[in-house]
């Protein structure tokens, strides 16, 4: 068996990559900048071309022997799902039989979410290739609760009262590197929903930011409209600020207030809760210490 790993440069792929060498696979990385690739030894790199997944020739000569694909989502574009097609026919044409892809909780035509539906129309593509799937649909991750709060120490949206049991990048590549190693069928065709292991508010995420920081971080609830107008002078695509505003939304309407024990059951260690995340990473947070 032998596997690909895309975005290997990236925070999960890169992750996945150290721990598939750790286990006594040799990987393969398809990368777009092979200068950025880590120097760890066992493992190949192959650049895909520099226009990454929609290059669908040049991706599907890096997959060339590859069994088992580790899909990591592109990154957001107004056509994502258009660069994952391309993806996806790449790996069929390369003879890939199996593709996990990193995908987010509750993905669905109808998410709130706008990039969620992203990642359902992603999904259905991988069901209709004929390929064995595994779908690890990640809440939203810990490593950037930090990167929430502006300059003032304020977390601005329109959550309100929902909760989110983010969970961190190592749990989702702890739970990726068993799936990919896995050469049984055991996880054909599963959905796993990767959560941490307890659904919180904004606001208290807030207060434990303070706790660390020395700085008073506060989480001010907004209206959608109030949170466009709030972003309004961000130079930004419109998809990106409507992905922005309603990944507080679906916070809001209780989209995001599961808690799963899928790592757990498959990584075999109980996932990172946000307060130890944040207290094992002081540099996350280093920027808004008081």
């Amino acid at each position: 068996m032998k596997i690909a790993v895309t975005g290997a440069t990236g925070g999960v792929g890169s992750r996945v990559a150290r721990r598939l060498v750790a286990a006594g696979a040799h990987p393969r990385l398809v990368v777009r900048d092979l200068a950025r690739v880590e120097a760890v030894r066992g493992f190949e790199a192959v650049a895909m071309g520099p226009r990454g997944y929609r290059d669908q020739t040049e991706l599907a000569e890096a997959l060339a022997g590859c069994s088992t694909l580790l899909l990591v989502s592109a990154r957001e574009a107004a056509d994502r799902v258009v660069e994952h097609a391309h993806a996806v026919r790449a790996a069929i044409d390369a003879g890939v039989t199996r593709i996990v892809y990193t995908s987010f909780l509750g993905a669905d035509p109808d998410a709130t979410f706008t990039f969620a539906q992203d990642h359902h129309a992603t999904e259905q593509l991988v069901r209709e290739s004929g390929a064995a799937w595994t779908f690890l649909r990640d809440s939203q991750y810990a490593d950037f609760v930090p990167a929430l709060v502006g300059e003032d120490g304020v977390i601005r949206g329109p959550a309100g009262e929902g909760r989110v049991a983010w969970v961190a990048r190592d749990d989702v590549a702890d739970v990726a590197t068993a799936v990919l190693l896995a050469e049984d069928g055991s996880h054909d065709g599963e959905t796993y929903t990767l959560t941490g292991p307890e659904a919180q508010t904004l606001a208290w995420a807030a207060e434990r930011l303070s706790e660390l920081t020395g700085r008073a971080i506060t989480f001010r609830n907004q209206s959608v409209q109030g949170a466009y107008e709030s972003r309004a002078h961000v130079d930004a695509p419109d998809y990106l600020k409507d992905g922005w505003v309603t990944s507080y939304v679906a916070v809001g309407t209780g989209e995001m207030d599961v808690v799963s024990d899928a790592v757990e059951r498959i990584a075999g260690h109980p996932p990172i809760a946000l307060p130890a995340w944040l207290a094992a990473h002081p540099e996350a947070w280093a920027h808004l210490k008081a």
